[in-house]
């Protein structure tokens, strides 16, 4: 059978490749970043990926997020599990509870790295506190029309609550293109954790509209 990671191994090496997939990867939502994001990982070598997410995948997911018709109606962390699999025959990790103080411990066990890309307040400060408060490397991603963000937790800013009578988050308008950005730019700087002996712990942030990539702070 020929290897699904020739270019993989071919630009990185294979003994840095291999090494990917011993890494415990926990990747926390997977809505239009998380779900792309599992899959590129996946295709890059890693193998070893526990995805946390309690939502099930609507219509209005397709348009951005890792799903098609067929899995509307789904756990999100089940129809990525499936996709995964049938495209890759990589086996991953699932959880459709939500996180809390309570949960957050469990949750995160055995981590080596932790990438929160929830779409609520809530769930993004207690990640960045727990990691912050047990010394779990954690990486963060978000968007905002336009605008992306990849931050590491030292560097990192919780986005307050919005108001009551704002937009919700899940129906902000986003596009693909956005996306691909982040999540691209998030998986280098997860290889760069993984394969580097000093990684850079690089923040990014990513303006689509004027194709600007630039420092987080």
């Amino acid at each position: 059978m020929e290897n699904k990671f020739a270019h993989e191994e071919s630009y990185r090496g294979k003994n840095l490749v291999d090494r990917l997939s011993e890494k415990l990867i926990v990747i926390c939502g997977v809505g239009a970043l998380g779900s792309n994001l599992a899959d590129l990982l996946v295709r890059q070598g890693f193998s070893n990926l526990r995805v946390i997410d309690m939502d099930r995948v609507e219509d209005h997911n397709i348009n951005t997020q890792l799903f098609g018709d067929r899995d509307v109606g789904d756990l999100k962390v089940a129809a990525t599990m499936n996709r995964i699999f049938e495209d890759t025959g990589v086996e991953i990790d699932t959880n459709n509870k939500k996180l809390t103080e309570k949960t957050v411990k469990s949750m995160l066990k055995g981590a080596d790295l932790v990438i929160d890309v929830f779409d609520n307040t809530e769930s993004r400060r207690i990640l960045h506190e727990y990691c912050k408060d047990n010394d779990i490397s954690c990486i963060h991603g978000g968007m905002f029309e336009d605008y992306g963000e990849v931050a590491w937790n030292d560097n990192y800013s919780v986005p307050p609550d919005p108001p009551e009578d704002a937009v919700d988050v899940c129906d902000y308008p986003l596009t693909r293109n956005l996306v691909m950005f982040v999540i691209t730019i998030l998986a280098e700087e997860v290889v760069n954790f993984c394969l580097e002996k000093k990684p850079r712990f690089k923040s990014w942030a990513i303006t689509l509209k004027d194709m600007k990539i630039g420092s987080y702070r």
